[in-house]
């Protein structure tokens, strides 16, 4: 007999979406909420504890993350970050902005805003895996750029990107660069200065740290017109009373994440594989959206030709199943998923593409298990489109 899911308990595959904070997170949170709640711009003891810590999690922040501390601007999140860097850095005369399709919402809402106000954009080529065309660097015309935008680690497909042909062209013309490391960031080794990028967004809430935190880097000497007004914090560029125990919670989460980075990743890839071989045989025929490779140790995106995408999300939750159809953003939008169209996927493919995305709390018996489950719904839902 089938046991019912609340028997055996749910399994949660949307790490992408969001993460559980890690306990020493949330203790190092509470801490501050108690001992360091003070403003930080006030001129007193308390004041100065406050600032203290908020210094001492902005300096983590940029060891893990190969910036000065001076370059880390705290924010919301990712989202506030993506939108501070593109508006900031499009507060001249428009011009082309180069980004790939299938950019997280934070990106290409800030880019159909600016092209309201006179902006165009330019789509960078990627191939079937959905990896930038390093060719197209060497021929990009370059006259009318006047910033690029791109994606380290694609939020749906988990595909991550070779920045460095993009980089170079950029800081020959003198084109900022902003980079969405916000699925990246304590999953694979991210280093702002290697990269060459004008500016980068990273969210905690993705790593294991609180929600509502954030930051910016952003390299020292560029040139970004704030949108924020209200207040003298964060260089003037990000007004309001600065977030401290958050802030570090963030570190916390960052230090725990990259500290354990190398055993974390090998344990991610590993259960994804299980789970990604054990669909192939279960659920044939299935296509896999992104290479072996390049991609994030705990992301599988996989189509199930044949079934329903939208079926499948619910039919995976009442079974006990918490996954997703792509960007939990973009939920209940029915257009294909962009990013799965430039890869040139077909109909039935984008259609019936769900994203897997673990976390290291999951054992290889919870992905044994999800096999069975997953298996049983597609399996299903193909019986009932036939």
């Amino acid at each position: 007999m089938t046991q019912d899911a609340s028997e055996i308990g749910r399994i949660y595959l949307d790490a992408n979406a969001t993460t559980r904070p890690f306990p020493e997170v949330i203790e190092t949170v509470a801490h501050h909420l108690r001992n360091s709640y003070a403003n930080p711009g006030s001129r007193h003891a308390e004041g100065r504890q406050a600032r203290r810590v908020l210094e001492e999690s902005r300096e983590t922040i940029a060891t893990l993350l190969g910036a000065e501390p001076g370059e880390v601007i705290l924010t919301s999140g990712g989202t506030e970050a993506s939108n501070m860097a593109l508006f900031g850095f499009a507060s001249g005369t428009p011009g082309t902005i180069g980004l790939t399709a299938g950019e997280h919402p934070a990106t290409t809402e800030s880019c159909a805003t600016l092209v309201q106000k006179g902006w165009s954009l330019h789509n960078f080529e990627v191939d079937q895996d959905g990896l930038l065309v390093e060719s197209q660097f060497s021929s990009l015309p370059v006259d009318d750029l006047k910033l690029a935008t791109v994606i380290l680690a694609h939020n749906e497909t988990g595909v991550v990107q070779n920045l460095m042909p993009l980089s170079r062209l950029c800081n020959q013309h003198n084109v900022p660069l902003h980079v969405d490391a916000v699925q990246a960031v304590g999953k694979i080794p991210v280093h702002f200065r290697e990269l060459g990028a004008t500016s980068l967004a990273l969210g905690a809430h993705k790593v294991h740290g609180p929600r509502g935190i954030g930051a910016l880097l952003l390299k020292d000497g560029a040139k970004l017109a704030p949108i924020q007004f209200g207040g003298h914090q964060e260089a003037g560029r990000r007004p309001g009373t600065e977030m401290v125990a958050l802030a570090a919670g963030m570190a916390r989460a960052l230090q725990l994440c990259c500290e354990e980075m190398e055993s974390r990743s090998a344990k991610l890839k590993t259960l994804r594989d299980r789970l990604e071989a054990g669909l192939r045989d279960t659920c044939e025929p299935v296509v896999i959206n992104g290479p072996a490779e390049e991609r994030l140790p705990n992301t599988l995106n996989i189509s199930f030709p044949g079934a329903d995408g939208e079926a499948l999300l619910v039919a995976f939750d009442l079974e006990g199943i918490a996954c997703s159809l792509g960007s939990t953003c973009a939920s209940g939008s029915a257009e294909p998923a962009p990013v799965l169209v430039a890869m040139g996927r077909g109909e039935d493919v984008y259609n019936s593409a769900v994203r897997f995305s673990l976390h290291d709390a999951l054992t290889e018996a919870d992905i044994n298990e999800a096999v069975v489950r997953i298996a049983r719904v597609v399996k299903r839902n193909r019986d009932l489109s036939t």
